[in-house]
């Protein structure tokens, strides 16, 4: 999709008109008899007048977004290759509803017919250097995104640890960032016993990615931001269903995000040194899988029982939180993501992450952020009720609960014990289980991966400032 800035109506084979507040100006009889009442969720292409009118409801921010990308999905199964639209005071959730909505993932269809790039001229009042910045943020971001849901839309036989750390070489590259990979040799030098047992029944090596980005003058803030990239979860020997097999090469959608993230920051040259690490790991069934029963060690040292191969994300990101606090020194916030729990899903629905920690006031800034950007989020608090459940006889914590019920909130409590004491207010868990990957289109999102995550972190980035 080609994308212009323009301040006044040019030449287009079709007219984008987002109706606000149920609010039609013109056409009335036609739309009248086509029974389009300018409501959400519901558009009417009038092909022969050369418009597109798609409602909003209330023009909030999201609604705004949620209905040019619905326009998008229409626009892109017509034959119209110019359409214009009005941006009026919301630039950046127009050219994010554009980018966000025309999104398709089409890698494996036989027949993918090269398609004719369709232009958007986006109307604004004035293009000046404001405009423009907020016009390639918006870009930058959505493309952030868009990345994102490739990665986690590709199947696991084209994207394992090794092809997750090349692709974050190529963001390491293209950004001028930082970057380190280990593997099964660091694990065992460093006595990663959790990320190494989760991996070591693959036939692909596990990796730990570390991407730093360091801005140019003075940093505003040190952030960590930490991913789950299961690129493939099988259950291992506790093997899942045949049926919950299936979409489970979205279990890379916490490291993903991370990735897009710092593609993100990096663009958009945020004021704040971001260390994106990722835990890209295989969970198979073979001779040399870990099993019920195990006993692993932490980086930190700390035993964890083994009762279920299916709880690995814990295990991986387990690891991982402790490399970073070993690695990183006084850093202001630290972040994860994962789709660690389907308890998560029950919980609170497909559509929504679960935010998680210690600090109450940092969850809520952080659901703040994430409504604010268009994704919806609400915090599970920690109960200190549930944390018995996690206890083990014969090592310092148990991989699962000895209960069903708090799923979501006990493999969250099970990643506090492995933050310090010093950094426990700076730590925020993220369950994207529920939005990473739907399958049926929703709000901006296609059917499959949606990005989860990434859009945000960036808001939250963006309210420090």
């Amino acid at each position: 999709m080609k994308l212009n800035l323009v301040e006044e109506k040019v030449h287009t084979e079709l007219e984008i008109i987002v109706v606000k507040n149920k609010n039609i100006k013109e056409d009335k009889d036609i739309l009248e008899k086509v029974d389009f009442k300018g409501e959400e969720d519901s558009s009417a292409l009038l092909a022969e007048l050369g418009k597109l009118y798609v409602g909003c409801g209330e023009p909030t921010s999201d609604n705004i977004r949620v209905a040019v990308a619905s326009a998008m999905r229409t626009f892109g199964k017509t034959n119209f290759d110019v359409a214009s639209i009005k941006a009026g005071e919301f630039l950046k959730e127009v050219v994010e509803g554009i980018e966000l909505g025309s999104y398709e993932f089409t890698k494996y269809k036989s027949k993918n017919e090269d398609k004719k790039e369709k232009t958007i001229n986006i109307i604004v009042k004035k293009v000046d250097d404001t405009t423009i910045e907020i016009f390639e943020d918006a870009v930058n971001l959505s493309n952030s995104v868009n990345m994102v849901r490739d990665f986690v839309n590709t199947t696991p036989e084209d994207f394992y640890p090794k092809i997750m750390a090349k692709k974050a070489k190529k963001i390491a590259i293209e950004n001028d960032l930082e970057i380190k990979i280990f593997g099964e040799k660091y694990f065992k030098e460093q006595k990663m016993g959790a990320i190494s047992a989760v991996g070591r029944a693959s036939r692909h090596e596990s990796r730990l990615i570390h991407l730093t980005y360091k801005p140019q003058g003075e940093i505003c803030k040190k952030i960590i931001l930490i991913g789950k990239g299961l690129t493939y979860d099988s259950g291992g020997l506790s093997l899942k269903p045949a049926d919950f097999m299936v979409t489970m090469k979205s279990d890379k959608s916490g490291g993903s995000a991370v990735l897009g993230i710092m593609n993100a920051i990096a663009k958009m040259k945020l004021p704040f040194e971001v260390h994106g690490i990722v835990g890209a790991v295989e969970n198979m069934i073979g001779g040399d899988a870990y099993k019920p029963d195990d006993v692993l060690v932490a980086k930190n040292g700390k035993t964890i029982e083994v009762r279920n191969t299916d709880a690995e994300g814990r295990l991986v990101l387990a690891d991982c939180l402790c490399y970073a606090q070993d690695e990183i020194k006084d850093f202001d916030y630290m972040i994860d993501y994962a789709t660690l729990t389907g308890a998560c899903v029950v919980g609170v629905g497909h559509y929504t992450t679960g935010i998680m920690g210690n600090n109450i006031e940092l969850n809520n800034q952080l659901q703040k952020s994430a409504l604010k950007s268009g994704e919806l989020a609400t915090v599970l608090h920690f109960n200190k009720y549930l944390k018995k459940t996690l206890k083990s006889k014969i090592a310092d914590i148990c991989n699962i609960s000895n209960t069903r019920y708090g799923g979501a909130i006990t493999a969250g409590m099970f990643l506090d014990e492995f933050i310090t004491e010093e950094n426990k207010q700076k730590w925020v868990h993220c369950d994207i289980a529920g939005p990473a990957f739907v399958e049926e289109v929703w709000g901006c999102n296609p059917e499959g991966a949606s990005g989860a995550g990434v859009r945000f972190t960036v808001e939250f980035f963006k309210d420090l400032l």
